[in-house]
């Protein structure tokens, strides 16, 4: 087993996932001010629910003898538009599940960590299929009738 494949990767998604879950709460907070309570209120949720993965995988780190680094987060785009955002969004899954997977081939002798990425992998799906569901909403009933149900 590569500790240090496991480290680097674990560190890439501290590093990225930290900085889209901050995304995440900031959009949830202007969604809220829209007065879209129930999107800001997802989005605000799935910020908590990815900062739970940041941390199981800087205990991962930690596990495997690894410095931990606090690394600069990349700017992140704000939309204000919530079917433009949740378009967006649904991008940066299929994109991240990919990565993900390929991530996943490097560090497959560390069974741990590997079982740690699976079950994330499992849940960045689950984000997935949130976003197709609510883009499919939108196409059925109408950007203004879904718009009504995020109040």
């Amino acid at each position: 087993m590569n500790k240090e494949k496991s480290i680097n990767a674990l560190q890439f998604f501290v590093t990225n996932l930290s900085n889209q879950a901050f995304g995440h709460k900031l959009q949830g907070k202007v969604f809220a001010d829209q007065g879209f309570e129930k999107l800001g209120e997802k989005y605000m949720g799935h910020h908590d629910e990815e900062m739970g993965w940041v941390d199981k995988f800087i205990g991962r780190i930690l596990d495997l003898g690894g410095e931990l680094k606090h690394e600069t987060r990349p700017e992140s785009k704000l939309i204000s538009e919530p079917c433009e955002y949740i378009k967006f969004d649904h991008e940066v899954s299929v994109n991240g599940i990919e990565l993900l997977r390929k991530c996943m081939n490097d560090i497959c002798e560390d069974i741990t960590t590997f079982d740690i990425m699976k079950e994330y992998l499992k849940d960045e799906e689950e984000d997935m299929y949130w976003s197709e569901t609510q883009l499919n909403l939108i196409e059925k009933i109408g950007y203004q009738n879904w718009l009504i149900k995020q109040m």
